[in-house]
């Protein structure tokens, strides 16, 4: 499994169609994720510690694990079928290992809150993940060819949608967010 953080939630300007890039801690690989308004909404929210007056979803799921004596150790996304990625949550339920389905966004959002790594498996990075060309050159241990090679078909959505962002600003200004 590969840790990875949120690097940003983009969104593009032609559709309003929103994704969150998730990026791998120790190199240049990154992994699309498309969401909805309201799921970018609650991921985007702890990461800007913007205040809510009455608790999210999200925040009364971390509320209910935790009353119950569970806590939250990770997330973990994955597999990638038929173009939809799937995630589990990890749960700590009194020594006992317990996973729970969930979709990625809502893995993602409780991850954030919980203050708990995500993980992705190398299968789905091997069949979503991009290294952009700028990036590549950076990429230490990392055999470009290898790094950047992915599924064309399932993954053309994403490429279209990556292609309308502009890059040249990745990684600046935004603030790194981890989760450890």
């Amino acid at each position: 499994m590969i840790e990875v953080y949120v690097e940003s939630i983009r969104v593009n300007m032609t559709n309003y169609r929103r994704v969150v890039m998730l990026k791998e801690k120790t190199s240049p690989r990154y992994l699309p994720i498309w969401i909805g308004h309201f799921e970018a909404d609650a991921i985007a929210i702890p990461m800007q510690n913007v205040p809510v007056q009455r608790p999210l979803t999200h925040d009364l799921l971390k509320g209910v694990i935790e009353q119950l004596g569970g806590k939250l150790t990770q997330v973990v996304i994955n597999e990638l079928a038929d173009e939809t990625f799937y995630a589990k949550l990890i749960v700590d339920a009194h020594g006992r290992h317990v996973e729970v389905d969930a979709r990625p966004s809502d893995a993602i959002a409780l991850a954030i809150r919980a203050k708990v790594p995500i993980f992705v498996e190398e299968s789905v990075f091997e069949q979503a993940g991009l290294v952009f060309e700028n990036e590549e050159a950076e990429a230490e241990g990392v055999e470009a060819e290898e790094a950047t090679e992915i599924d064309e078909e399932k993954l053309t959505v994403f490429k279209q949608f990556i292609e309308t962002l502009d890059i040249d600003d990745l990684g600046k200004g935004g603030q790194e967010h981890k989760l450890s």
